[in-house]
């Protein structure tokens, strides 16, 4: 991506042996060039797989959903979410699970979709689950040859304003696993969208729904009340995850803690939605991390997990066997 940032002085030499060209020529060419450093300058954050599925339907025309599957999957992966350069290897792995439920009307959808995205660990060819989140409340239209296109001080369409929501919150997470509350500028973004979709009269953008809806996983996690829990996803990863191969025991003792920081949050706010995200995305991972430290860890490990998120102990029980 920076390659033309690198090699400036090789580009004068270029234009230097354009000489001997016609001047439109050489005038064509360094358009050409500019043109690719202002590609180059900025790279999509996502690289996003869309994955339509229409069992459920009745009937279904196929090429529809296809065309409806690869313009999405382009939507997210071509347009820019940020002012951040990323290089093709360190675009977000994020993957759309669509599953359409019913056509109440023509061109309109109903859909239940499940939300993942992933990031590396250091030293390892091992990719962490940041977001593992089933949102059911997905109502859109769609029509053949449809545009989805970004609007940034407006309500376009749900389903735009859906991806769009998704795509920032996915950015969000990864930025936080990296810095401490560095998903900050993204985390406001998509609480920008969510409030220009309100008044669309569709359901998961207000709080009036579901406690794990759209309205409060942004809510939660521009709140100050939950910003220990961000703090966790930095350490989490950063000082446990990305050193665990190179030293398994400190790298638990450190989630350890980081797992009673949880404890304490969830104690005062049971049942989140940030803290339900972040067991949603790690709790077979982090039963595997528990199962390899000493009876007591496990023992620990496997009380502090159950009293967070009672819902996955068949999931923890694990640690101990």
């Amino acid at each position: 991506m920076n390659y033309f940032l690198e090699n400036l002085a090789k580009r004068k030499k270029i234009v230097q042996k354009s000489n001997n060209l016609p001047f439109l020529m050489v005038r064509v060419f360094i358009s050409l060039l500019l043109i690719c450093l202002a590609f180059y300058s900025y790279s999509q954050e996502l690289n996003s797989k869309v994955l339509i599925n229409t069992e459920k339907l009745q009937s279904s025309e196929k090429l529809l959903f296809e065309e409806m599957e690869s313009n999405i999957e382009q939507f997210l992966n071509n347009q820019i979410w940020t002012n951040d350069k990323f290089n093709t290897h360190e675009k977000i792995n994020c993957n759309f699970i669509i599953n359409i439920t019913n056509e109440p009307s023509s061109n309109q959808y109903e859909a239940t979709v499940q939300i993942l995205s992933s990031r590396p660990i250091y030293n390892s060819s091992y990719e962490t689950i940041l977001l593992n989140h089933g949102d059911r409340e997905w109502i859109f239209e769609y029509f053949p040859s449809q545009t989805i296109e970004f609007v940034e001080n407006g309500f376009n369409d749900n389903l735009t304003s859906l991806l769009s929501f998704y795509a920032y919150m996915i950015i969000g997470i990864d930025y936080d696993s990296f810095e401490e509350k560095g998903g900050e500028e993204s985390f406001k973004l998509a609480w920008k969208i969510l409030n220009t979709s309100q008044n669309s009269g569709y359901k998961g953008w207000d709080q009036f729904g579901s406690r794990k809806n759209r309205y409060w996983i942004c809510e939660n996690f521009l709140n100050p009340e939950f910003e220990r829990v961000r703090k966790v996803m930095y350490s989490y990863h950063i000082k446990g995850m990305d050193k665990l191969y190179l030293d398994p025991i400190e790298s638990r003792s450190i989630i350890m803690s980081d797992i009673n920081s949880l404890n304490d949050v969830n104690k005062k706010n049971f049942n989140s939605a940030i803290v339900n995200l972040f067991i949603d995305a790690k709790a077979d991972e982090l039963t595997k991390i528990f199962k390899g430290g000493n009876l007591n860890e496990r023992r620990q490990a496997f009380n502090l997990l159950s009293e967070i998120s009672p819902s996955n102990i068949d999931v923890f029980n694990k640690i101990l066997e």
